[in-house]
Formats: structure tokens, sequence, C-alpha cells
């Protein structure tokens, strides 16, 4: 327990000496751009920017500064404090109220529409049941008595109501997975019709029952009988709209995520714009690797220094030539990048070996853990039940043998903003109690995996946006591309229809596979 104890502090310190490394850097940057930050400052109040700036997706900036850090940067780091100044401008008190006031309308949005369908289902339900007992309430001494035949009615009503009851809770009682931003159009109007519909049957049934009081009481169940079968009948139409027709495939959509070009195929069937891009997302979720910015930042770095490394001489005094300056650039750019490829190759070469020198070293870490708790547990099992570990304590005795060879993978690597101690240390006793292999505990860190395998509160973008030529509502078309925005990046997706095809049959006679052997004088057979 100490030593777990002694490594947590260990590990802590780390993000410590980083935290503090960075802000004496940012200090510094900000010291030396102190006039431009105010020019910048003064040009930004004339400007409308559409996209309002916030913090990353992610939230860690760590791999700005990794660059020039080395293996030990923790332990020879000169840390400076100072005091933190935070401020908020007029526009940003803006962004937030009308961040609050979209997110109210949505809510209002969703609960009205749920408030809507409810009521309009109380009143299907409790419509055929008052078709039968108003007459009994209202001129009961008038009704003829009812037979067999309407006793039998009776029992018909209930088991339909019944069947039609756990339909519906199956169809439409279910928890809304998001908000999408025009209303489901087949939704509305199977919700429309079944309005129309039940207010059809109480007009009929006010004018030709009510006021006329009818005795007859077996056609008057018979009326509500027929209402009933009718709710069937729609609430099959509800599923063949949506459910059943969206399956077959129609479309092939390829997403693109705009930062690092990855790409997915998926196959969808008759969906509106906004349910392609709810699915899209379903599956982005699942299927892409997690977005790491740090992975972008070298190149970004790389361009910056060989562009920064140029420099124009103008011989014929200040604002003469602009155009030969420009065309002096290019051309000088263009002979530097004709020699950057070889720093780009021995850049990549040297990332790769300390990558497998920082995997070997963990991969033989890991496994010296976990065959020294395979030994705890042998002995353990001869002491007393009250002397037991649990996982948790058999993860904290091992971790500090691998925390360092970990830590030190995880930032070579440039996954250190996904792991903290304490999801490794959950993953770690997970592993334990589940009797995994060292190889199964390491197939998280080693192999990027997808977004949902990481922290909630450090992938989940709350709120994308829809980007679309066409109406949100409309069905997918050959052709059509949409946008969905987040913070950090964007999706691309471009919906190809699947072509026709067309097959023939051609019909092979089994007789015809006959084959002749022809031999030659010279050969040995």
């Amino acid at each position: 327990m100490s030593a777990a104890m002694d490594t947590e502090s260990t590990y802590s310190g780390y993000s410590h000496y980083s935290g503090h490394s960075k802000k004496a850097h940012r200090q510094g940057r900000d010291r030396h751009k102190s006039p431009r930050s105010k020019d910048g400052s003064r040009s930004e109040k004339s400007v409308t920017i559409q996209t309002p700036p916030a913090e990353p997706l992610l939230g860690n900036d760590a791999s700005r500064t990794e660059e020039g850090q080395d293996d030990n940067w923790g332990e020879t780091t000169t840390a400076i404090t100072g005091t933190s100044e935070h401020s908020i401008s007029q526009e940003d008190i803006a962004r937030i109220s009308k961040d609050l006031e979209d997110s109210v309308g949505l809510d209002c949005k969703r609960y009205l529409g749920l408030t809507v369908a409810a009521v309009l289902g109380l009143l299907v339900f409790l419509t055929p049941i008052a078709f039968i007992l108003l007459p009994q309430i209202l001129w009961r001494d008038d009704l003829e008595p009812c037979g067999t035949v309407c006793e039998g009615l009776f029992i018909s009503v209930a088991f339909k109501l019944l069947i039609l009851l756990i339909g519906t809770w199956a169809l439409f009682f279910r928890q809304p997975k998001a908000d999408l931003p025009r209303v489901f159009v087949f939704r509305a109007i199977l919700l429309v019709l079944i309005f129309l519909f039940v207010f059809s049957y109480w007009l009929f049934y006010g004018v030709r029952i009510l006021d006329s009081k009818d005795t007859n009481y077996q056609g008057i169940v018979q009326y509500a009988v027929s209402l009933v079968d009718a709710l069937l009948f729609i609430h099959y139409l509800a599923i063949v709209l949506l459910e059943l027709r969206q399956l077959q495939p129609m479309f092939t959509v390829k997403v693109v995520r705009s930062t690092d070009g990855e790409s997915r195929y998926y196959s969808l069937g008759h969906l509106s714009i906004q349910r392609a891009a709810l699915v899209v997302l379903e599956n982005y979720y699942r299927d892409f690797t997690v977005y790491n910015p740090a992975l972008l930042t070298a190149s970004k770095s790389r361009a910056a220094k060989h562009m920064a490394g140029l420099k124009v001489y103008n011989v014929d005094g200040p604002g003469n030539n602009p155009s030969g300056q420009s065309r002096a650039m290019i051309a000088a750019a263009a002979r530097r990048r004709d020699s950057s490829h070889n720093e780009l190759y021995y850049e990549e070469a040297d990332h790769e070996r300390r990558v497998k020198k920082r995997r070997a070293r963990l991969v033989v870490a890991v496994e010296e853990a976990f065959t020294h708790i395979k030994r705890l547990q042998a002995e353990e099992q001869q002491k007393a039940p009250g002397e037991m570990m649990d996982p948790r304590e058999a993860a904290q005795a091992i971790f500090p043998s691998m925390a360092r060879a970990l830590q030190k993978y995880l930032r070579t690597t440039r996954q250190q903003q996904y792991h903290s101690m304490e999801s490794i240390l959950q993953h770690l006793s997970f592993c334990i109690t589940n009797n995994m292999t060292p190889k199964a505990f390491l197939e998280r860190y080693l192999n990027p995996g997808p977004t949902l395998q990481y922290d909630r509160d450090r992938w989940f973008s709350k709120q994308w946006t829809l980007v679309s030529e066409e109406a949100v509502t409309s069905g997918l078309q050959d052709g059509i591309v949409f946008v969905l925005k987040c913070l950090d990046f964007s999706l691309v997706v471009n919906v190809k229809k699947i072509p026709f095809i067309k097959l023939s049959e051609e019909f092979i006679d089994p007789k015809s596979h006959k084959f002749v052997l022809r031999l030659q004088s010279e050969t040995s057979v």
C-alpha cells in the first residue's frame, strides 16, 4: 500500500511539473507577443465571427510543448508559479446566454411533442370505452338487452385494446436518443391521421347515436369494435413507415473526418437527412478512433518552421514590386520543400524507433507485474481469509512497477490526455478480477480504440451542427453532401445510391464436363 501511495504522488508530480512548465512557456510567449495581441484585439472588434471560440473538445493541450521535451523532462524542469487572471468579454456573456436560450427551447420542444403524443394516445384508448359506457350511463333503461354475441364483443374489445396498448408502448414509448432539428415527418403524419380518424368517429357517434339515443346496444358495441380494428391497422401502418421502410439498404454513405481524413462506409435505407446524420453519429462513436489533436501539431509546427526561415530582401526600396516578392517567396518555399522530405523521413523513423523502444519496455514491465500478482494470489490462498487482498489493493500493489514505463509510452504516443491514473487503476483491477492476461490489459493502450472506449467527459460532444443545402426533412438522394460540425472537427458525409444490379442465368449441362487425354508417342506415359 505504501508503494502504491508513493507511485500516486510521483504520477501526480509529473502532471504538476508539466502544468507549471507549460504555464511558464505560455507566459514567455505572451511577453514577446504583447504588442501584436493588442493590435489583434482591436481588429477583432470589427469582425463578425460565425463560430464562437470555445475550449477544445478533449480539454488538453499538453502536446503543444511535447516536441521540445526530453525523456527526463519531469526531473529537469524548473517550475514557475504565478497568479492566474481570468476575464470574460461581453461577447462571451452573449454567447452563454444564447446557448442557455437554445437549450431551453430544445427542452420545451421535446416536452411539448411528448405531451401532445401522450394526450392523443390517452384519447385513443379511452374513446372505445367511452363509446360503450355512455349509452349505459345516459339512457340505460331504453337500451335493448345485450345478448351472447354482444357480450362476446366485450371480450374482443378488451383483448384488442390490450394488444394495441402493448404495441404502442413498444413502438412509441422509447427513450429519445437525440434532439433532431426538425420534426419526424412520418410520425407527425401518423399523429395527424390518428387525430382526424378519432375526431371523425366522435363526430359520427355524436350525430347518429348521442343525439338520437340509439337503442340498439349491440350495434353501438360493434361500432366500438370497428374503431379498435381501424386503430390496429393504423398501428400496422406505423410499423411499416417507421421501422420496416428503412431496413432495405438503398444508399452508401462515406464519412470522412476533416482533420485526419479517417473514413468509413455505411449502408442506409430510405431516411431523411437528419435521421441519416443521427445514424452516422451513432456509428462514429463506435467505429472511428478517438480524435487526438496532438497528432496534428507535428505537421503544423514543421510547416511553420520551414516558412519562418524564409527571408525576402527588396533592393529597390520598400513598397516596390510586391508581385516579385511573392514569386521569390514561392520559389524559395519550393526549393525548401524539395529537401523537407528527408527531414520528414528521419523524424518519422526516429519517432517509430522511440515508440518501439517504449512499447518493448512497457510490455516487459506489465508481464513482470502480472507474474508478481499471480505469485501473490498463490501465497494468499494459504493465509487467513481476513488477510486476502481485493482486486483494488492488488492493482495498487503492482502498479508502481509499470507506472513509469506506461507514462513514458503514453507521452511518446501522445495519449496521456485520455488516461488518468484513476482510470488505469480501475482497468487494472478489472483485468485482475476477471483473470485477464497482460496482453488483454495492454490492448487499450497499445492501439487507439474507438471513441466510446474512453471517459465520457473527455470525448463526448454535447452538440453537433448539421449543415446541408437541402432541407433536413427531405429524403436521401444520390450526390447529396452534408456536414456534421462540432467544436474541433467536422464529419463530411457523401451519399451515393447503390446501383441497380442485373443478374442473368446461364445453364451448364452436367454432361458437358468430359475430357480426353491426348497422348503423344514421345511421352513416357
